[in-house]
């Protein structure tokens, strides 16, 4: 019967359909979690957490209500065409005609194609009428393996080092981040969070750890080096070029000074020295002449720039400066020396509490938005800002530096990162996440029902006018 033909010819299409379908829900499908899906947010940071994972914003509430609705469309849209087949059937055996042929045929691969597409659109997310037929509920049962896919995907797809390169060289970053510090707020706001960083790293560092650190850094170089031979360049230096006549005015200065404010003390210091035998008398004429030579000699040596004193000092420091430098035993005693100062606690605790004054400027300087510290590192960012807002050399170096940075961290933590995806996914319920994603790719895939109905039908439809034809 040709009808009969045409309507198996129908079924045979149909199911021709029916794999395609599947096929077709399967791509979109996976198309729809790795693109705009739930599990394709996960690769953005802070997109869905484990909480979202668990529960239904307002939002999901409003997308599974929408995808109840297009179930409801796509049902009845299958349930009007098998009404359509039976009216048809019906028709053709009372004999209405030959058109009623042609509707049963449509009817019924229509029938056919929704059918098989409610099928695997519902075994993308469950077991059809709940029989564990193999190859259903794919997400739940291959979520962890999307997980691993997905990561996969985007290790490969975004995270490659042509790609990263690629991408940052096309953004031009130099040049946009040169014409963003160029502008005063926002210098100002840059300024402003890099105060708040060093205030907040330098709070929480621990004065005590830093102190330590401080203190075994120096002590430990200046252990390392030999002082001598640097002191000695130094004082020779400083010998030469007549720097070390103004500490020598100064110290003579302050002597003759002393001695003119404590003669009683200087006069005592010799009586106090001299035999018992001596008449007390005696004592004190040597007193007052060992006084007033040796204020004599004080102010002469003051006065007198050419002193033969002063010449002696400058010659006794260029001997030492040289014995620094070349003289072993010198340098030796030195050394000593610096190892006995280091040693002792007030020096210690002199190197340990540079820190704390340090810490203390700097915070003060990070809280006041006129200090010379915030106020350079202002101009600095807007004279950098110019310069690479204008400067192609400056524009490719940083544009290098940071394609290098990204390149080094995407390179090196390119496991860690699509970790993060895979180990998300991993941690998600199941059933929940199941629900989640057919709230939001399910509407869509219903369109597929749909749409399977109405090309079920005209492929029903043109294969019975086919064989009609043929037959004919």
């Amino acid at each position: 019967m040709p009808g009969a033909a045409g309507r198996g010819a129908a079924v045979r299409s149909a199911a021709d359909q029916d794999v395609a379908g599947r096929d077709a829900a399967g791509r979109r499908a996976v198309q729809g979690v790795a693109g705009g899906g739930v599990i394709g947010q996960a690769a953005r940071p802070g997109a869905v957490t484990n909480r979202a994972m668990t529960t239904f914003s307002p939002a999901d509430e409003e997308k599974r209500r929408g995808v109840r609705r297009m179930k409801l469309t796509a049902t009845g849209l299958l349930l009007f065409v098998a009404l359509v087949y039976a009216l048809a059937e019906w028709a053709s055996h009372a004999g209405a005609g030959a058109w009623a042929g042609y509707v049963s045929a449509a009817a019924e691969a229509g029938m056919v194609g929704a059918l098989a597409d409610w099928f695997a659109v519902t075994a993308l997310f469950r077991h059809p009428l709940g029989i564990p037929i193999p190859h259903t509920a794919i997400i739940p049962k291959k979520k962890d393996q999307l997980g691993v896919s997905l990561g996969e995907f985007v290790g490969e797809n975004f995270l490659s080092e042509d790609v990263v390169r690629q991408r940052l060289r096309a953004v031009g970053i130099g040049s946009r981040l040169g014409a963003w510090l160029a502008v005063p707020d926002h210098a100002d706001r840059v300024t402003a969070e890099l105060s708040a960083a060093l205030r907040g790293a330098l709070t929480v560092l621990r004065d005590a750890d830093v102190q330590a650190v401080v203190g075994e850094a120096i002590t430990r170089r200046a252990d390392a080096a030999e002082i001598a031979p640097g002191v000695g360049k130094m004082l020779e230096k400083v010998v030469a070029d007549g720097g070390h006549k103004r500490a020598v005015d100064l110290v003579v200065s302050r002597a003759h000074d002393w001695l003119v404010l404590h003669q009683d003390s200087v006069m005592d210091a010799v009586q106090g020295g001299a035999p018992g035998w001596t008449p007390r008398f005696v004592d004190r004429k040597v007193g007052e002449r060992v006084y007033k030579e040796l204020l004599r000699f004080v102010t002469e040596m003051r006065d007198m720039p050419a002193h033969p004193a002063r010449g002696a000092l400058d010659r006794f420091l260029t001997d030492f400066a040289s014995d620094l430098q070349s003289d072993t035993d010198t340098r030796a005693r030195v050394e000593r020396l610096k190892t006995e100062v280091l040693g002792r606690d007030e020096v210690q605790d002199l190197i340990a509490s540079v820190w704390t004054a340090v810490r203390s400027m700097i915070v003060s300087a990070a809280e006041d938005e006129r200090s010379e510290l915030r106020l350079r590192v202002r101009a600095s960012l807007l004279s950098l800002g110019q310069r690479m807002a204008s400067d192609p050399k400056v524009q490719g170096k940083v544009d290098t530096w940071v394609e290098g940075a990204a390149v080094y961290v995407v390179t090196t933590y390119r496991r860690e990162i699509t970790s993060l995806i895979t180990d998300t996914v991993a941690s998600w319920d199941a059933e929940h996440t199941t629900k989640k994603i057919e709230a939001n790719i399910g509407r869509d895939l219903q369109f597929i029902r749909i749409n399977g109905t109405v090309v079920g039908s005209l492929a029903g439809l043109l294969i019975h006018t086919v064989s009609r034809a043929l037959g004919a």
